[in-house]
């Protein structure tokens, strides 16, 4: 920890994306990190002691202060959060997401911190975009990550057909993610409204033993579907030509 005197540092600490041992996809380093902090900023501080009690966190729990930064923490509360790091102590970012900041509220406390001089120092550890991205074969020269699609039918159709237009007009892979309960509905959506040679990976329990990375036209997806319900789940598609839509 540094002194009272100085600015804390702000780490950005990884955790798992499942249920399975932190120890198998969390480096050293980030495990020593954590072991040494007293004060967290969490997505969910439930969570985070539950990741803390996996990491072998050497302190009683009861020691640990934990806030909360989630998706409906006004902007106005984000300089209160830092207030423990402007006093010379440090803290960790932990996400539900895996990586701090990415697809994660948690980016509004980074630049937060970056504005008043904060050191922030990102720690690597699994990032699920990332992941799936590496093992699904598809141009990672190029690519969007555009989060949760519309929910209601004739919108996340329209969505779909465009991401697939601007993937075939850019030879860009389009990144998108679901609430596991909508996996079905979204994969439903994609077999009905893609073209038959669209490419579609779905990158299924990454890092946890059920661990599943699939790419196939969309045409042998209609063929060989999948059940996805609440397994959380990261879908790509890349559409390298026009073609005709699966009927």
């Amino acid at each position: 920890m540094n002194t009272v005197n100085s600015t804390g540092t702000l780490y950005l600490l990884p955790t798992g994306l499942g249920a399975g041992s932190v120890n198998d996809v969390l480096p050293g380093r980030a495990l020593a990190i954590a072991a040494h902090l007293k004060y967290f900023i969490a997505e969910n501080p439930k969570s985070a002691r539950a990741f803390l009690k996996k990491a072998g966190y050497p302190h009683p729990l009861s020691e640990a202060v934990i806030t909360t930064l989630d998706k409906n923490t006004p902007e106005t509360a984000i300089p209160g959060l830092l207030e423990p790091l402007q006093q010379g102590f440090d803290a960790g970012l932990l996400s539900e997401a895996g990586c701090p900041a990415v697809a994660d509220p948690g980016a509004l406390l980074v630049r937060a911190a970056h504005q008043v001089g904060i050191v922030v120092i990102p720690l690597v550890g699994p990032s699920s975009i990332l992941l799936a991205l590496m093992a699904s074969g598809l141009n990672g020269q190029r690519f969007s990550f555009h989060g949760y699609l519309p929910i209601e039918d004739t919108a996340r159709a329209r969505k779909l057909r465009e991401l697939e237009q601007r993937s075939q007009q850019d030879d860009a892979t389009q990144i998108f993610i679901e609430t596991p309960y909508r996996n079905d509905a979204m994969l439903k959506a994609l077999l009905g409204n893609c073209a038959a040679g669209t490419l579609l990976c779905i990158a299924t329990d990454l890092t946890l033993p059920s661990e599943q990375v699939r790419t196939r036209h969309i045409a042998d997806w209609c063929n060989n579907p999948l059940t996805l319900d609440r397994r959380p789940s990261v879908f790509l598609l890349l559409a390298r030509e026009p073609g005709r839509r699966v009927t």
